[in-house]
């Protein structure tokens, strides 16, 4: 496995102490601390070249999990390995064959143009020239980065930003790639273009990928295999269709009509009646039965079966469906 966790546990000691002169005075003396448990007993593994999804609410333990991970912190507990090292021995040989790429993070050098800024990280991996050039090149056809190299970092958009710390991140062509809202802030075509370059470029190259996101968006684009952690502890791991299933417990069916007709007498949930289109939801195992019906006693000219919003099915695992 190129990444496995075995029973990971961060937990942190914040201090704590009461408003006022008196408590900051007292807390001088003696500080009082809660322990935050982050991550709690999480584990999981991912092969070569899977996309993985990593979902859960703010303070889940997303990022804390991304950054035991590529070593950044040390596990309170458990067993962490990336591509067979320790990751917080912070190895060389570890380092180079990976990136963490953070939304609204900066890890360029702000007054550099972006072209200086990604010098920089060649001499840092020790990129060989020919490689380099060759990677910079295909990154900057991916990503249309072409008018943005000799502009400082600190000039350019978000958006144009972040496909510039995207290129940076991949220079040294990683086989792991950590990705901490990477679409955080963008606007929809900016997502859609960021989206589209990580799936073409995990298609050229075939690299593991851990994306978290609130996105929705992203994950269904990219990955088959979600992973839901809430509380620090794992709620799901496994097809992203699977969790449809499992979480899905209504279907919505949405009908075009023929003919105007009335609804009260249906017996059904109606979401949405509009002249001749009408939806309702119903029970998930009930969902052929009423179609059925519908087509049996409505003048129907199309009939469709949806599934629930991934967000509905994600909210319902966080609610511990």
């Amino acid at each position: 496995m190129v990444i496995a966790v075995d029973g990971l546990v961060k937990h942190f000691r914040v201090s704590r102490r009461a408003p006022g002169l008196r408590a900051s005075l007292g807390g001088l003396v003696r500080r009082r601390y809660d322990v935050v448990r982050a991550v709690d007993d999480v584990s999981f593994e991912i092969p070569e070249a899977q996309v993985v999804g990593f979902l859960g609410p703010n303070g889940a333990g997303k990022t804390t999990t991304l950054k035991c991970l590529s070593g950044l912190l040390h596990p309170t507990a458990g067993r962490v390995s990336v591509l067979g090292h320790t990751p917080s021995d912070r190895s060389s040989a570890f380092l180079e064959q990976l990136s963490l790429v953070m939304g609204q993070r900066n890890s360029l050098f702000w007054d550099l143009p972006a072209l200086d800024a990604f010098m920089v990280n060649k001499t840092i991996y020790r990129i060989p020239e020919p490689r380099y050039r060759e990677t910079l090149d295909e990154l900057v056809d991916l990503l249309d980065l072409a008018p943005l190299l000799d502009r400082q970092v600190r000039v350019l958009s978000l958006g144009e930003r972040m496909r510039c710390e995207l290129a940076g991140a991949l220079l040294h062509r990683p086989r792991v790639l950590f990705l901490d809202e990477p679409t955080l802030g963008l606007d929809v075509t900016a997502q859609a273009a960021l989206r589209g370059f990580l799936a073409d470029y995990h298609r050229r190259h075939g690299a593991t990928v851990l994306l978290t996101s609130h996105y929705m968006g992203d994950v269904t684009a990219l990955a088959q295999r979600v992973i839901v952690i809430d509380r620090g502890e794992l709620r799901f791991d496994g097809d992203l269709a699977a969790l449809t299933r499992r979480h899905a417990q209504h279907r919505v069916i949405r009908l075009q009509l023929s003919g105007a007709v009335p609804v009260d007498g249906l017996g059904l949930d109606v979401v949405e009646h509009e002249g001749l289109s009408l939806s309702v939801r119903v029970d998930a195992a009930r969902t052929a039965e009423v179609a059925a019906r519908l087509l049996a006693t409505l003048p129907v000219e199309d009939l469709a079966i949806e599934e629930p919003p991934i967000e509905d099915i994600i909210r319902s695992v966080f609610a511990g469906g």
